[in-house]
């Protein structure tokens, strides 16, 4: 038996505490006592355990491991991290959208990829999906978007008729849809899909030219995935599969890895490129930008702590080193503001003091102070400009901006030649599916209007599934009329 005077219990302020299983009372069997200071401080901080979760992606898993540089792409940005031969340490957080925590982790969704590059330079957070593309354009429609997937107003129950009914309305969600209610919309772990950064973001080399880029983290172990009834035996069996697969092979030493290239294109490219390349709904075909190779994410270590690793990280798009800024697609400028912001809510307004979220390898020098647990200010002098030696911003050699011009005004963004809502999802249809993968396209499809949805929506999503590809269209009609008369 262990002697307990080895490792005694203590109170929040390090005071040894009397007993670990008796409240102070009168007597045996009296009353508790107030002055029993250590029931209350338990009970007061059982009571305040959970931080709100979070609005999207709530449910969700992570771990740590290292990104190294395999391949020269300086020539297209100067970031610390992504010259030849750096290693740089980098947390990596999981995810589903639209469920909340406790909800299973084989619903079919899209899947959040949320990494934090720990550089010598600062923390580089890039917060993308499991899908290169995303349900909208423009960030005035995420917060409906998002309240689609939700619960119901009335019956607190999630509905497939006001998810279609806004999917319809939007057709600008139809490249999304078609992914999502394909196999990659339910990968059998965290380890079998890939990441993308989705948004194109802009890229700065050492001379000061620019360029836009996209991030691809394909998957070493291969995409596989769950067909629907096998994704709803396992909602039943394990709804906790993805967090487990991830923490168990890592824990065993199978360590997951992700292969990261990127595409490339010149910034005088984007102005009459064929599609909006800054439109979160298209992707940049490969055969005009083809894939270059530029290092290896691996995942080697599990959190000590899943509540202060995991559920306290906070990735912020907003989080840009020297070398990489933003771009002009609409969804990104909104997420700049909007990851900080829910951070502040969330977790507080001195979030970046938690040591997850802390830069490891770069020195923090801000004259931001006090606030609820702020535990560490800056001293003296609080304040910039100053003559007494405090930290002083310096003009970087090159700024991440982009040429801007025109009036105010709440519009779509100006057409490109093959700018359209469904001509990238018809072609994802008809010339990278495989007779089965459509096959189960339409199954997923039918299954999902099968549950719920109105009739007046239904003739809506048959058109919207029409747009995408005529014959597609069809096939979800038949197998949706055929499963109402079934």
């Amino acid at each position: 038996m262990t002697d307990k005077t080895d490792n005694p219990t203590t109170t929040n302020a390090g005071i040894r505490v009397e007993s670990d299983e008796y409240s102070l009372t009168v007597g045996r069997d009296g009353p508790i006592l107030l002055q029993d200071h250590y029931l209350l401080e338990k009970m007061a901080q059982f009571n305040r355990e959970r931080v709100p979760e979070r609005v999207v992606h709530a449910k969700g898993g992570g771990a740590f491991g290292e990104f190294e540089v395999t391949a020269d792409v300086s020539d297209y940005t100067c970031a610390a991290v992504f010259q030849p031969g750096c290693k740089t340490e980098v947390l990596a957080r999981f995810s589903t959208v639209a469920g909340e925590l406790g909800s299973p982790d084989t619903w079919r969704d899209p899947r959040g990829f949320a990494l934090k590059f720990y550089t010598t330079e600062g923390n580089y957070d890039m917060v993308g999906n499991n899908t290169p593309i995303f349900f909208v354009r423009d960030p005035i429609k995420f917060q409906d978007f998002i309240s689609s997937q939700k619960r119901r107003a009335d019956t607190h129950l999630r509905d497939h008729d006001m998810q279609w009914d806004f999917w319809t309305l939007s057709p600008e969600s139809a490249h999304q849809v078609t992914w999502l209610m394909g196999d990659r919309g339910l990968p059998k772990s965290w380890r079998h899909m890939n990441g993308y950064s989705s948004h194109t973001y802009m890229w700065i080399n050492g001379e000061g030219k620019r360029f836009w880029v996209k991030y691809h983290f394909k998957t070493d172990q291969g995409i596989e995935f769950y067909t629907q009834q096998d994704g709803d035996k396992m909602a039943s069996i394990d709804t906790d599969i993805h967090i487990r697969d991830l923490y168990e092979h890592i824990a065993d030493g199978d360590y997951p890895s992700w292969s990261l290239q990127v595409q490339i294109m010149p910034y005088e490219d984007a102005r009459d490129y064929r599609f909006n390349p800054f439109d979160l709904t298209k992707v940049w075909p490969h055969g005009d930008y083809p894939l270059m190779d530029v290092g290896k994410l691996t995942l080697n270590r599990n959190p000590d702590n899943y509540h202060t690793d995991i559920e306290l990280a906070a990735f912020e798009p907003s989080n840009l080193v020297p070398g990489i800024g933003p771009s002009p697609d609409k969804m990104l400028l909104g997420r700049l503001f909007s990851y900080p912001d829910t951070h502040r809510y969330r977790i507080g307004p001195n979030y970046m003091d938690l040591p997850v979220n802390r830069p490891k390898n770069a020195a923090r020098h801000s004259y931001s102070k006090d606030g609820p647990m702020r535990y560490q200010n800056p001293g003296d002098p609080v304040y910039a400009p100053n003559s007494y030696g405090g930290p002083s911003a310096q003009t970087p050699d090159f700024i991440a901006a982009w040429d801007v011009d025109g009036d105010m005004a709440r519009a779509a963004a100006s057409l490109h030649a093959e700018d359209d809502d469904f001509g990238q999802a018809g072609t994802l249809v008809r010339d990278v599916l495989d007779d089965a993968a459509r096959q189960r396209l339409v199954d997923n499809i039918a299954g999902h209007l099968l549950n719920g949805v109105s009739e007046k929506v239904l003739q809506r999503a048959f058109d919207y599934w029409r747009q995408v590809d005529p014959g597609l269209g069809d096939r979800v009609e038949r197998a949706v009329r055929d499963g109402q008369t079934g």
